[in-house]
């Protein structure tokens, strides 16, 4: 009596069916399968930006601190 069987669930689902019919609940799950396809390419986009910015940063900024003092010392020169 605890827990439900197959039978009952399968009596649920026909319940339903018959309220509400299958082009309703067929077209329900479509667009729940849609939100979950925006829901994962959005999550996905933002982890883009990131890892793009990373790689467009110049090598000035990205390399070591040593190099990064020589190019502005380099430029420094021909400008005086």
């Amino acid at each position: 009596m605890g827990s439900f069987s197959i039978w009952h669930w399968l009596v649920v689902l026909l319940v339903i069916l018959l309220l509400f019919g299958t082009g309703k609940v067929s077209t329900l799950m479509g667009d729940f399968a849609k939100g979950i396809k925006a829901f994962k390419k959005n999550l996905a986009e933002d982890d883009e930006p990131s890892l793009q910015a990373e790689r467009d940063r110049p090598a000035s900024i990205t390399g070591p601190a040593g190099e990064a003092t020589k190019e502005r010392e380099g430029s420094a020169a021909r400008q005086g």
